[in-house]
Formats: structure tokens, C-alpha cells, sequence
């Protein structure tokens, strides 16, 4: 059997898959992400490492003899700053964070030449920025770290004693060169960082080490069995997804992506939208990166107090447009399309006729413009009326699912496990050790088609609210 271990922001989930790719068990478990201060977003690795060991342990028991190998895929762009034991300095600095707004410009003051090989828009939140900022902030901890990883290239490291990346998440740091397939050690230099941080690469999946006795334990399993260098969660949830080169997928979670699966690279001249390296040798991705999704929907669900149920059922009896009430979800500022750190969540139009099915409502829209927006922006990578996947655990409800169809225009379809990224991941951990994965793919059913065109100018009025309050939201 073969063990998928997908890193979230919010929860990890352990997946167990048959030779024959058959699903055998899952579990998850969440953990905390905490904001000190205002604009931050941390957790804390201890945290995920309790976590995975729980939902593993749950997952492959009574199996645990029979696991042949574990594959692992996790968030993107996070930084883990520990020594050479892989015993972190500091609390995770996540994606999400928006801290290093400022060190943007070291990024944006690169030689065209060398920004283009990035191939991304420097973002607050990735990496490259988060290091800038605890090596002016945190000198300490800077100097004192072996190594800089991703958060599933440090639960790896905890697992194996041996610190590696591999091209899906190096991809996405700011710190690669998509071009050449490698580490940018240029870039590195230039932006005054140290190289000797970044790990060894390694193919995803290829094995990047084995299980070491201790953590083993930990997992509830046989010390000794490999372990595959892994993937990015959107990389592993394409892969677990069988979506095929040309295909597209949206995947709603804490943030939300839209990936069409690239045989080269394309690089956005504009450098509006992503391009990553893929799981597989050869395969890149475009990508539209949303990072407030089930971020902001949790949110503002918690405010209102409401349960899921409660929160569907009582927006569904509100009509379209929300009688005037629109929501910008940018709680933590926003990427694709604006590139905008310092934007923030708003509802307007608020009268004494809304209730609080209108704010659920408003925020379900407002999520769906946003989505609209990065589908609009990887418009010339996506013919017109492809169809799109379904993934994540932020698109399950058939209410919203209708929602996404009329807002997107495009059919969507189900995806053949709601554990993509913990499937794919698993699929890297048969590669890594030889087992075939041409396993019989479910072929995708539509979830859901558009129906109506009444969302047209509520997205029109959403638009313009974010270009009319875009300076406002500037605190300098």
C-alpha cells in the first residue's frame, strides 16, 4: 500500500491507497494558524508534526505492515527556518502573510532579464520576500538557520534527516529559475541572501530518503521505508486529479487556484499569473492564485455565527446580487489579478434590509468574482468554454457549485477524489519505488452547468468597488 500525507494550511490529511490505486483509508487532523499581529500568518511546525502523526496513525492502521511507501505534498511558498536536525527557530511564516510588503520592491528592482527567469510576480507571502524580511527583522535566527524549507520539505527532513526540495515548490519560492530547470543562485546573490539555505533538488518523484526509526513511532510504521521527494499541493492535486495537458482545474481551499497543464512553459510577459514546474518531468503549470477562498468564507462564517449548513441554506434564500450588498474578500491582501498586498475584505452597500444570509450570500459572490478575475487573467492559457475541475474542500456544496457555474460560465466537473493532493502525493510515493501508476481513471461528470446570466452586472459592481477603494486601502 502506498501512504499520501498532504501538508494544508489548516489540517493535514493522510490518504492510503491500494497497488491498484483503490482508496483504502484517509484520515485528517487540523492545527492553528496564528496572526501575532496584524498582516501575519504563522504556524507553529510542532503543530503539524503532532497532526500528521495522529491522522496517519488513524489512517493506516491495521494496515501499517503492508505500507510499501510514503509520498508527501504540502502548502506553497512558507518558509521553515531550522538547524541542520531540522528543529525549527521560529514559527512557519505561511503564505498568507503579508509582512514583507516592503521587500517586494528588492524583488521588483531586479533586471528585467533575470525577473522574467522567475517567470512569477514577485508576491508578498513567498519565500524569497519572507526571508528578506527575517534577515533584516530576525538577524538572529537568520544566521543561526541550516536550512530554509518548504513546509512538506521540512516535515520530510523530520522524517528522513535528509533536507531536500524538489522543482513544484522551488518553483514557487522566487528563488528559481524556470527557465533552466534549477535553483536561481543569481537572484539569490543579488538579493543579498544566503545560497548555502536552499537544499538539494530532487526529482518528485524519485526517493529522497527513508523512514527514520523515531519518526516512524511517531507515524505508527515500519522504520525503513522510503520516502519520495513530494510535490506542491497544486502540483500533487493535478497529478491526483488525472488532469491531462490542456486541462484545467479549480481548486477551492483555504486560498483557491486556476491551473491549465502546460507540455512547455509560457511565461505571462505581463507577469500577471503563475507558471510552476509540474510533478511530473517535462510538465508545467499556469496558474491563477487567489489567496482568499475558505480562508475568508471561514471567516466570515465564524462571525456570523453559523454552522455550514446554516450558512448555505440562509444564503441560498437571498436572490442574486444580494439586494445591493457586494463583498471584496482580500482579507489578506490578493494576488492574481492585482497584486495587491495591502488590499483588504470589505462589504458595501449595507442597509437595514440586509441580514445575515445577505453577508453569507455577498461573501459566497464575492469569492466568486475573485475566482472569475484569475480564470479572466489565464485567459489566452484556457480556450473558451473548457471545462473545469473541481477540487478541494471548499467545493462540495451543490448550492455553491451552481454559484461557481453561473459566475465562471464554464461547466464544472467533479473530480474523481475530493484527496487530490493527498492522492497525487501517494502516486509520487509508488513512482519513487517503481509501481506502475496506469491505474483506470474515472472519467470527471459535470457537477454542474450555467444557467443564468443575472450575475453580469453584480461582477461589473464588484469590479469597480475594488478600483475605486484600491488607494484607499494604502496605509503610507
Amino acid at each position: 500500500m502506498l501512504l499520501g500525507i498532504d501538508l494544508g494550511t489548516g489540517s493535514c490529511k493522510a490518504l492510503l491507497l491500494d497497488l491498484e490505486g483503490r482508496l483504502v483509508a484517509e484520515a485528517s487532523q487540523g492545527y492553528p494558524v496564528r496572526a501575532p499581529r496584524p498582516g501575519w500568518a504563522e504556524s507553529d511546525p510542532e503543530d503539524w508534526w503532532q497532526a500528521v502523526g495522529q491522522a496517519a496513525q488513524r489512517a493506516v492502521a491495521p494496515y501499517a505492515g503492508r505500507v510499501l511507501a510514503i509520498g508527501l505534498c504540502g502548502q506553497m511558498h512558507g518558509v521553515v527556518l531550522c538547524d541542520a536536525e531540522g528543529t525549527p527557530l521560529r514559527p512557519a511564516i505561511l503564505w498568507a502573510d503579508t509582512r514583507a510588503t516592503a521587500k517586494l520592491r528588492d524583488i521588483q528592482e531586479l533586471p528585467e532579464s533575470e525577473r522574467l527567469r522567475l517567470a512569477n510576480p514577485p508576491a508578498v507571502g513567498m519565500a524569497a520576500t519572507s526571508l528578506l524580511w527575517l534577515k533584516e527583522h530576525e538577524p538572529e535566527h537568520y544566521r543561526k538557520a541550516r536550512w530554509a524549507l518548504q513546509p512538506k520539505d521540512w516535515l520530510r527532513l523530520r522524517f528522513t534527516r535528509q533536507a531536500n526540495s524538489e522543482p513544484s515548490d522551488a518553483s514557487g519560492t522566487l528563488m528559481y529559475d524556470l527557465l533552466a530547470d534549477t535553483w536561481a543562485l543569481g537572484v539569490v546573490e543579488a538579493l543579498g541572501l544566503r545560497p548555502d539555505l536552499l537544499p538539494p533538488l530532487l526529482p518528485s518523484g524519485s526517493v529522497a530518503g527513508f523512514l527514520t526509526e523515531p519518526a516512524a513511532r511517531h507515524l505508527g510504521l515500519p522504520s525503513g521505508l522510503p520516502v519520495a521527494a513530494g510535490a506542491a499541493d497544486t502540483a500533487a492535486a493535478l497529478l491526483g486529479g488525472g488532469v491531462g495537458l490542456g486541462e484545467v482545474q479549480l481548486t477551492v481551499g483555504s486560498g483557491a487556484q486556476v491551473a491549465v497543464l502546460l507540455a512547455r512553459p509560457h511565461v505571462d510577459p505581463h507577469l500577471r499569473t503563475h507558471l510552476y514546474r509540474a510533478a511530473l518531468p517535462g510538465q508545467w503549470y499556469a496558474m491563477a492564485a487567489m489567496q482568499n477562498a475558505g480562508l475568508a468564507l471561514e471567516w466570515v462564517r465564524q462571525l456570523l455565527g453559523l454552522s455550514w449548513a446554516q450558512a448555505y441554506k440562509e444564503a441560498e434564500r437571498v436572490p442574486i446580487g444580494c439586494e445591493g450588498l457586494v463583498f471584496l474578500p482580500y482579507l489578506t491582501g490578493e494576488r492574481t489579478p492585482h497584486l495587491d498586498s495591502e488590499a483588504r475584505g470589505v462589504w458595501a452597500g449595507l442597509g437595514l434590509n440586509h441580514s445575515r444570509g445577505h453577508l453569507m450570500r455577498a461573501a459566497l459572490e464575492g469569492l466568486a468574482f475573485s475566482l472569475r478575475e484569475g480564470l479572466e487573467a489565464l485567459s489566452q492559457a484556457i480556450p473558451d468554454h473548457t471545462p473545469l475541475r473541481l477540487a478541494g474542500g471548499g467545493s462540495a456544496e451543490p448550492f455553491w457549485q451552481q454559484m461557481l457555474a453561473d459566475v465562471l460560465g464554464r461547466t464544472l466537473l467533479a473530480a474523481p477524489t475530493r484527496s487530490a493532493s493527498a492522492r497525487g502525493a501517494a502516486m509520487l510515493a509508488a513512482m519513487s519505488i517503481g509501481v506502475s501508476t496506469d491505474w483506470p481513471q474515472e472519467l470527471p461528470w459535470p457537477v454542474a452547468r450555467p444557467q443564468t446570466s443575472d450575475y453580469e452586472e453584480v461582477y461589473a459592481r464588484f469590479r469597480r468597488l475594488y478600483s475605486r477603494l484600491k488607494g484607499w486601502f494604502s496605509t503610507s
